[in-house]
């Protein structure tokens, strides 16, 4: 029996950080590759439920600027699977309607993997359905940084008074500006920190932490996560109705 797990909704962007590839490998006594492999059908299963729950945007942390210290193999190897995945997976996402945005730094990325990222977003531009944003090479300091330079330009062009910028501004500056902010942000594996990731979208973000790796991820996880989102009282930085 299909139980609805959302009474009141589901929230509008759910972002997650997708924690435990090597953890569920190394417990099964399996190459690490093994576990970003099935790292990629757990991406899938979270594609499939987010627009079966009606999510409107969907964050993935794939790969993190820091990610490029990891073994040259292990990178060569993520980078593979982000290669085939673009190539088996995206006609399929525009053909359920799915938008991909990809956010992070271009720059010094393989020619063949800029090449890939910008036809698949071009080819799924028009889409209406769940948006689907790949933070790739990514890393909320640099963005933050990168968009402090922007605001600085308009300073030093004499368009923006100093005294006048606000969070506006600088929100403006990010990579994607007209997306909301998550609603609601999961973790894998069991971890309870950020890792460089979407730190000014988050800032009243409810958090789930799940016990599971991320290749276990699947519906049934998703809908926990987005029930103890609903157990929350969002505020704001506001008061309860109760506390007047």
């Amino acid at each position: 029996m299909k139980i609805d797990p959302m009474p009141r909704g589901a929230p509008r962007h759910v972002a997650i950080i997708m924690d435990g590839n090597g953890r569920w490998a190394h417990q099964r006594s399996l190459p690490r590759s093994a576990g970003h492999r099935q790292g990629v059908e757990a991406v899938r299963r979270a594609v499939r439920a987010a627009i079966e729950f009606e999510i409107s945007y969907l964050t993935l942390y794939s790969f993190s600027a820091e990610n490029w210290s990891r073994p040259p193999e292990e990178v060569s190897y993520l980078l593979t699977l982000l290669r085939r995945f673009i190539r088996q997976d995206v006609a399929e996402l525009h053909a359920a309607n799915v938008r991909i945005l990809v956010i992070g730094e271009r720059d010094g990325l393989a020619d063949d993997i800029v090449q890939m990222i910008d036809e698949c977003e071009n080819l799924t531009a028009g889409n209406t359905g769940l948006a689907l944003i790949v933070a790739f090479n990514y890393g909320s300091r640099q963005e933050i940084v990168r968009a402090a330079r922007l605001v600085a330009t308009e300073v030093a062009a004499g368009r923006l008074a100093p005294d006048s910028i606000g969070p506006e501004h600088l929100t403006a500056a990010l990579y994607l500006p007209d997306i909301p902010d998550p609603d609601l942000l999961i973790r894998t594996s069991g971890e309870q920190r950020l890792s460089n990731f979407l730190l000014w979208q988050l800032a009243y973000t409810e958090f789930v932490f799940v016990e599971e790796h991320w290749p276990d991820f699947n519906r049934e996880i998703f809908a926990r996560a987005i029930g103890a989102f609903h157990q929350r009282e969002r505020r704001f930085g506001g008061i309860t109705a109760q506390a007047l």
